[in-house]
């Protein structure tokens, strides 16, 4: 960059740095305008699930194999997350953002009208390299229309998007499904899309500081981007598949656990030294930019763990569809809602450090609370219930962690920043669902073998259960025989019903710990500038 341009830097930075920059818009305008794609883009990471018994059954393929509808997206989504911010330098971050949005809505017309499941996955890895840039580009957007007092309410407006859809996500699908086509999942994105191509070239401007960024850019480093294409892609793989296929007893997942790790330790080796890296790992340097990292990554294993915990659970042990289990989300998604404008204020009148404590401490007690509540018959009341106690802790949490994570950055690096934070989010939650998914599994075969092992012909209480069972059902007609064979099998099925509770309960107990380690750790943050001081 020139001397003449550094000091036009100079000179006109702080000045819209106070006031953002609108580029004489409303700046509400285009926070709604920018989230319109976003929430399309973060619903579609869950409201496939649900319908992919419809998928394998309509494309004439088995359950494992239609998977890959989620897995593709998965994979080709991580790898333009922390990119994105580079991409963005690079073309303009308006042209980036319409030309990801125009990316999501044609792929997503193109997998409503996908012929077979080959060409259903290879328009998911094209959805899931558009639906990637939204986010980071979006939050990057409010970063700068908004100054650092008003970031909170305009972060607020982003946090409903990202955490109700994964909320409303099953829901909404289940529906679609049921009551129409799986292809419909993919169809409603279309209007949205176009509708937000059109208000976002109406409404949203560069600011110049990008173009200082583009000077900087510097040439295409095709080794950085090819390594974390690989690490990620790999990593998505092992995440998606491992406990299908026994984690480490199948060698296709230790070898590319293997990749993956080879790949991303030699990414991050290379970059750092790299003069113009795609991903800023420097930025790593500062403590309060780590520590915000592993706190939305801690955030996104909770909000996602605890999404596939509790409707499974519903599913499995209380005979719900698919649509009312994801039913007892959506009122803690509303609750959401409801306090994330508080949040936002708040975030401008304290120090958003005393919230994300305090949210954590919330979530970390409703996740233990939750664990000591957690029984078979629980009604729909109190199901809903402990969702919406973990939706408070929630609420303050996303606002102040990205208000957080831009306190040591420089303005021109706002890009890269939002790339790496929602992949810091999206990487725990695809952590979160394969934790979720493996500890149950063989938590739920450790504690059935312990009952197992206690349920004897000595046990008093069992023989007499078995005994009462019996009668009963011989009183209903059936023969000894039959009664006998009839009330041990319901007997056992109450035994694996109670090891799998036993097993959700280490969950939320583990989950709990791992979020209330968070409290201490925002210690190590520093408060956002322009922002009030954390007492001490």
């Amino acid at each position: 960059m020139s001397a003449s341009s550094a000091a036009a830097a100079a000179r006109e930075r702080p000045a819209y740095f106070e006031t953002g920059w609108t580029g004489g818009r409303s700046p509400w305008a285009i926070a709604l305008v920018v989230t319109l794609a976003t929430f399309m883009e973060v619903l579609d990471t869950s409201i496939a699930n649900v319908s992919l018994p419809h998928i394998a059954g309509n494309l004439s393929v088995t359950q494992d194999e239609s998977t890959w509808v989620l897995t593709s997206y998965l994979v080709s989504n991580a790898i333009v997350l922390p990119v994105s911010g580079w991409i963005a330098s690079r073309v303009g971050r308006k042209r980036f953002y319409m030309a990801s949005v125009a990316m999501f809505t044609v792929s997503s017309f193109l997998c409503g009208v996908a012929p077979s499941l080959g060409w259903l996955i290879f328009f998911r890895v094209l959805q899931g390299l558009g639906g990637g840039g939204l986010g980071p580009s979006e939050q990057s957007i409010l970063a700068d229309t908004f100054p650092v007092k008003k970031r909170g309410m305009a972060f607020a407006v982003y946090g409903m998007a990202v955490v109700l859809a994964p909320a409303i996500g099953p829901t909404l699908g289940g529906f679609i499904t049921d009551h129409y086509h799986w292809r419909w999942v993919f169809f409603i994105n279309v209007p949205v899309g176009i509708v937000s191509m059109l208000l976002t070239s109406r409404m949203v401007t560069d600011p110049p500081h990008l173009k200082w960024a583009k000077e900087k850019a510097g040439g295409i480093d095709y080794v950085g981007l090819s390594l974390i294409a690989l690490g990620l892609g790999a990593l998505e793989i092992v995440l998606d598949k491992g406990q299908e296929d026994d984690w480490f007893h199948s060698s296709f997942i230790a070898w590319t656990a293997t990749v993956s790790a080879v790949a991303l330790v030699t990414f991050v080796i290379w970059e750092w030294n790299h003069e113009h890296p795609v991903v800023e790992v420097r930025l790593f340097k500062s403590r309060t930019f780590a520590a915000a990292n592993v706190m939305m990554l801690t955030l996104g294993v909770s909000l996602f763990g605890s999404t596939v915990l509790l409707p499974q659970y519903m599913q499995i042990f209380m005979g719900y569809t698919a649509e009312d289990a994801g039913m007892a989300l959506s009122p803690g998604g509303f609750v959401v809602i409801l306090l994330l404008p508080l949040v936002g204020t708040l975030v401008s009148k304290t120090d958003p450090r005393r919230l994300i404590a305090v949210g954590f401490s919330v979530l970390a007690g409703s996740l233990i609370y939750m664990s000591t509540h957690l029984y078979e018959g629980i009604d729909f009341h109190h199901a809903v219930m402990l969702r919406v106690y973990q939706s408070v802790g929630m609420a303050f949490l996303f606002v102040p962690i990205n208000n957080v994570v831009y306190a040591d950055v420089p303005l021109e690096k706002n890009n890269a920043v939002s790339g790496i934070v929602n992949l810091s989010r999206n990487m725990g939650g695809d952590i979160g669902i394969a934790f979720v998914t493996t500890m149950i599994a063989r938590r739920g075969q450790m504690h059935q073998t312990r009952l197992v092992a206690h349920a004897t012909n000595y046990d008093p209480a069992l023989v007499a259960q078995l005994q009462g069972l019996t009668r009963a059902l011989e009183r209903s007609g059936l023969a000894t025989v039959e009664a006998t064979k009839r009330a041990t099998a319901i007997a056992y099925r109450q035994l694996i019903g109670q090891a799998m509770t036993l097993a959700y309960i280490d969950v939320l107990r583990v989950m709990g710990v791992a979020t209330a380690l968070m409290v201490p750790l925002v210690l190590l943050t520093r408060r956002p500038r322009g922002g009030p001081a954390m007492g001490h």
